[in-house]
């Protein structure tokens, strides 16, 4: 698969549990929360198409394009899926698409731009409805989500790297902000969401409202914000993941 850069842990014969990152972000931010798991399990992470390693890519960016990255990285694994924000999106539509690659779904502050309620003043919102470079953009939502002080301080060419990634951002989140991206009564196998206490109110809300669609376990960590799965992947792995497992049965639960 051209462009895709991807890494394994774990014994190759454990079962297969796959980290998917959001927007702005790279697997790196999930390798903490793989960290914690790849004693038990094979651990996959991968840089989505157009972020870090996997920069650059032509695209497109839409959703499809994503799930496709995703299933041919599984090679025919069945695998168990856990998204972080835009990465959420990604394993539920995998979910739909290949129900026979994947055995359950986590999934943490998902957005739902799809909605009509969904804030138009959100980080991602902003970014993309902004008018000018995508390079632009990226910048406008690492300074919402960082702050000015954390933005200013990275080094010059972490900057143009990461406003490079604009393109990928941009067109991901236009295209989910348009279209929806799943559809809960297609998605059969077990499913868990979560938010953190200390996230935004529009991705709590988010995620009560897919608990509801989905009919699965919400699950709230305290404590927490937009970056659960980097800053406390000790409590992310076992108030939700391992509950997950335990419902999907082996050979995840142990």
């Amino acid at each position: 698969m051209s462009g895709i850069w991807a890494d394994e842990a774990g014994d190759p014969d454990h079962p297969l549990l796959a980290l998917i990152h959001g927007s702005m972000d790279r697997s790196a931010g999930m390798l903490k929360l793989s960290r914690q798991l790849d004693e038990t399990f094979r651990v996959l992470r991968y840089d989505r198409r157009g972020y870090g390693r996997s920069f650059p890519h032509p695209g497109p960016f839409v959703i499809g394009d994503q799930v496709d990255d995703l299933v041919r990285l599984l090679a025919g694994r069945r695998a168990v899926l856990v998204g972080h924000s835009y990465g959420g999106n990604i394993a539920l539509a995998a979910a739909e698409r290949h129900p026979d690659l994947v055995a359950g779904v986590a999934v943490y502050e998902t957005p739902l731009s799809w909605e009509s309620w969904w804030p138009r003043t959100t980080a991602g919102s902003v970014a993309v409805a902004g008018l000018g470079k995508t390079e632009d953009a990226a910048e406008r939502f690492l300074r919402r989500m960082l702050g000015d002080q954390r933005w200013e301080a990275l080094p010059e060419r972490s900057k143009q790297t990461r406003r490079a990634e604009g393109a990928a951002m941009v067109g991901e989140l236009a295209d989910v902000r348009r279209n929806r991206p799943w559809t809960a009564a297609s998605i059969t196998m077990p499913v868990v969401v979560a938010y953190g206490t200390l996230g935004a109110a529009h991705h709590q809300r988010g995620m009560k409202h897919a608990a509801e669609l989905l009919g699965c376990p919400l699950v709230e960590l305290a404590n927490c914000r937009h970056d659960a799965p980097l800053s406390h992947p000790a409590l992310f792995r076992s108030a939700v993941i391992d509950p997950l497992l335990r419902t999907i049965g082996p050979p995840w639960s142990l």
